[in-house]
């Protein structure tokens, strides 16, 4: 048992006031007892504060809510208000509201009259009990979802007592009643009570408190009749039985680490181990304890003091008359200290256990809480050094560090007094947090410095978190904080510039948080947050700087979505990437907007080729001459003269084929000239073909080409041989012979072999198979 700060809380620390402490060394809230009847001078509100460990208040504000049942801490020191209608409020370490949540309905309506906070893997849990003995529980505050217990019976009268247990998966809770001990789980049924008598030896009507480990693996009972039961959290395994004579109601327990249990009525405190010793204390003023995971604080009026027990190493090293090889070490070096020849006669006395000595002293100094101590264990620890050949260095300039880290955050002006157990399970990354959330920026760095770890985790992470607390502070000009900002970040691995800008636009600081985006140097990350502040153009031109793409579609399709046509069409028009990606996507996903830019931009040409284009869009079949006119209409518009007379003996060939189609009852509309005059050909309609010859002035060669082949294709040989005679072939006669042999027809291509040039009989005669 050792004093940790001496405090000035006699005001404070009284039976009428309600004192919950966070553990890990955290933070003290204190306000009036919701429970019990006091005298308010003054205001009725109550008045929450908040104290450093050392006693040192830093915040406190009033209570504007509804009526308060009890307080709590998170895992991440939030202060955890709970309300009789269910409601849970949390508060920052500067009385700053955050959030909130209910416990369902039926607690509003029932009234919570008790409450319990516990931890889970998952983060902080709650449970609360209303007046109808129904239990309600929550296993993780940061996602809440209620869960209601099975009901306990009635019959029993009120619950007494009762405690959370966390298991792996679960939470369980054990219930204490007239009737007996309950355990109850989310997922069973209610079970049967453990009688009193097959856990006490002696009779017990009633267990008024209890409490569970902070490794929630033993709990402790203490019956009406002041029996203190120490076992299992299970209830199947019993270490031993205590009477403490403490009939009291108010009497309160809790666990010191797992080897003893405290309990304290007004100012008396008395410890029971699991051996069944006891020790008691008296004190001048009220007593409040909060469990740890090695130990027990206990805050009184005068100070907070820990009480742990006294580790293994420590004691083999401080007994009277040790002759533990450390022991000797730690002589050898005090005489040493004094230059006496004694310190060889000690080091002799361990050469052969020296690593194992060195080890004990350094383990010994982390659980010491003196400097003084400490320095003298770790002297003792590098004084062994210099005679071993074999130790590894390395624990002990780790030891060094974080023990220089354990004394900085003892200090009274942090006040969070961890042990290096406590440490070690809260790791010096959750440290850093907690130093942060109370705004001790510099220590927080130097500490990580001086563990030496990642910048990305440590430096670079904390003065982010300093940035989004100095863009809080209005009285500062926004020029300022952000050249303060980025002198002391600059490009620090791990800071995002547009998350300290988030934080500066929800505060209502747009123009601060458009400076800080200046020095984010990732676009993908700049560009979405300067659109959610509404500065669109910034927004694209940090886009369309970036060369990415997709970050400009992104741009550009939010303008569309929230832009008038006009603007948007204004935006996007001095911008030539943006304007050009915009009209690749209207080509694919919005053809009605590509032609609203092309006429934005009077490009006829482009204009024509859109009609064109969507002339033969299959859906467009029975408008296509009225587009095709239009396109005709903006070639001429741009005096692409030669365009325009195509696309106009285009409307005439649709002409035709329509009149075509009445007479001939085919499909010809769409079909190309060439198809169209095939067509007739292999109608027999060599009139019409050749009228539409005539008028779009097919070559000869062409419709020699497609005479020849309607003629063969229709086997009309007679006919064919005729056509061969009428006229001198443009295109020779090659082409009779492989049009007569593709139909299979040899007998007919050999009356065209004598007409073949000159230059190709020898190919034909072997094509026909003449040659021998």
């Amino acid at each position: 048992k050792f004093e940790l700060y001496p405090l000035e809380f006699q005001r404070e620390v009284i039976h009428e006031n309600l004192v919950v402490p966070s553990p890990y060394g955290g933070t003290i809230a204190i306000t009036r007892n919701p429970r019990k009847f006091v005298k308010i001078q003054g205001s009725t509100k109550p008045i929450v504060s908040l104290y450093f460990s050392s006693g040192k208040l830093f915040s406190k504000f009033t209570w504007n809510s509804g009526q308060l049942v009890d307080l709590g801490w998170s895992h991440q020191e939030e202060l955890l208000c709970v309300q009789d209608d269910g409601k849970i409020l949390l508060y920052d370490l500067f009385g700053v509201y955050q959030r909130s949540f209910d416990m369902g309905n039926e607690a509003k309506n029932t009234k919570v009259i008790d409450c319990k906070f516990f931890t889970t893997v998952s983060g902080t849990g709650i449970a609360v009990l209303t007046s109808t003995n129904a239990i309600f529980l929550v296993n993780n505050i940061s996602e809440p979802k209620v869960r209601q217990l099975p009901e306990i019976p009635k019959l029993g009268g009120p619950i007494d007592s009762w405690v959370v247990i966390r298991h792996e998966r679960q939470s369980q809770v054990i219930v204490s009643n007239q009737n007996g001990i309950y355990q109850v789980h989310h997922m069973g049924k209610t079970p049967a009570p453990i009688p009193f008598s097959a856990l006490f030896n002696s009779k017990v009507s009633n267990v008024r408190a209890m409490a569970v480990s902070a490794s929630h693996q033993h709990i402790a009972l203490l019956g009406d009749t002041g029996h203190l039961w120490l076992g299992s959290s299970d209830l199947k395994n019993k270490y031993t039985e205590v009477q403490t004579s403490l009939t009291d109601p108010s009497t309160s327990i809790s666990w010191c680490g797992v080897e003893a249990v405290v309990c304290i009525f007004n100012s008396t405190l008395l410890i029971a181990g699991r051996s069944g010793d006891t020790i008691v204390y008296s004190y001048d003023s009220p007593l409040h304890l909060i469990s740890e995971v090695d130990g027990v604080r206990i805050i009184s009026g005068s100070s907070h003091e820990m009480i742990q027990k006294v580790p293994n190493v420590v004691q083999r090293i401080f007994r009277i008359n040790s002759t533990d090889p450390a022991s000797y070490l730690l002589e050898a070096s005090r005489q040493f200290q004094k230059r006496s020849h004694k310190a060889d006669s000690y080091i002799d006395l361990v050469k052969d256990k020296l690593d194992s000595a060195i080890k004990d002293c350094v383990n010994a100094a982390s659980h010491e809480f003196n400097p003084d101590t400490q320095k003298l264990l770790m002297r003792a620890a590098k004084f062994g050094k210099g005679f071993s050949k074999t130790i590894n260095p390395e624990r002990y300039v780790t030891m060094c560090r974080i023990l220089r880290v354990l004394n900085a955050v003892r200090h009274p002006a942090i006040g969070i007094p961890l042990t290096f157990t406590q440490l070690d399970m809260l790791t010096p990354q959750v440290l850093l947090d907690r130093l942060v959330v109370r705004r001790h920026y510099y220590l927080s760095i130097q500490i990580a410095k001086h563990l030496q770890m990642p910048e990305v985790d440590g430096e670079s992470r904390i003065l982010a978190h300093w940035a989004c607390y100095k863009v809080k502070q209005t009285v500062l000009d926004k020029e300022q904080i952000a050249e303060e900002i980025a002198a002391k970040l600059g490009y620090a691995p791990g800071v995002s510039y547009s998350d300290i800008a988030q934080k500066a636009a929800d505060c209502g600081r747009k123009q601060l948080a458009i400076k800080l985006i200046d020095y984010e140097p990732r676009a993908q990350l700049q560009v979405p947050l300067l659109l959610k502040l509404g500065v669109e153009q910034a927004a694209l031109d940090k886009a369309v700087e970036s060369g990415n793409t997709d970050l400009v579609y992104t741009v550009i399709l939010y303008f569309q979505k929230n832009m008038s046509l006009a603007n948007f069409e204004m935006s996007i028009k001095h911008c030539p990437l943006a304007m050009s990606l915009y009209v690749k996507y209207c080509q694919s996903h919005n053809r009605e907007a590509l032609l609203d830019i092309y006429v934005m931009h009077d490009d006829f040409h482009a204009q024509a080729l859109w009609y064109i284009k969507e002339s033969y869009n299959p859906k467009n079949i029975q408008t296509r001459e009225a587009l095709l006119k239009n396109a005709q209409e903006k070639l001429k518009m741009g005096r692409f003269d030669m365009n325009a007379a195509l696309t106009e003996e285009q409307v005439k060939l649709l002409k035709h084929q329509r009149s075509l189609e009445d007479t001939l009852r085919e499909q010809i509309v769409g079909k190309s000239v060439h198809d169209t005059v095939k067509l007739l050909l292999l109608q027999n309609e060599i009139k019409l073909a050749e009228n539409l010859r005539s008028e779009y002035k097919i070559p000869d060669r062409r419709y020699w080409w497609l005479r020849i082949q309607c003629l063969a294709e229709k086997g009309l040989w007679s006919d064919l041989e005729k056509f061969s005679k009428g006229k001198k072939s443009p295109i020779g006669y090659e082409p009779f012979i492989d049009e007569c042999l593709k139909y299979g027809s040899r007998l007919e291509a050999k009356k065209y072999l004598p007409r073949v040039k000159d230059e190709l009989k020898i190919k034909y005669f072997a094509k026909m198979g003449c040659v021998i």
